[in-house]
């Protein structure tokens, strides 16, 4: 079976930051190593990160639609909360054994 490899070993950076630097850098790290071994812990970050973006939207006024688009990309951290959302809903499944569709949008 063939190993499939990427050529590049870090993420690419966003524009005008060098790869693996930035202020925000510690941070998103600390994020990323947080471990999900605990069940309330684990039920807590699946209430308060929400599945999809709370602000996306369509507003009606006077028979005209305005769509909102999703905002959560703009958040710098937002990746970094996505995966620990995932973290915790795969402690949930694969240790605990639970249903976690009420989770899930």
């Amino acid at each position: 079976m063939a190993t499939l490899t990427h050529p590049h070993p870090h993420p690419t950076p966003t524009p005008g930051q060098a790869p693996g630097r930035g202020l925000l850098t510690p941070l998103r790290r600390w994020l990323d190593g947080i471990a999900v071994t605990n069940r309330r812990f684990a039920h807590l970050v699946c209430r308060v990160i929400p599945c999809c973006c709370p602000f996306e939207r369509d507003l009606t006024l006077w028979g005209h639609t305005i769509h909102i688009p999703a905002l959560c990309k703009l958040n710098p951290f937002y990746e970094e909360f996505v995966g620990l959302r995932f973290r915790a809903l795969a402690y949930l499944t694969d240790v605990c054994h639970e249903d976690v569709t009420r989770y899930i949008c």
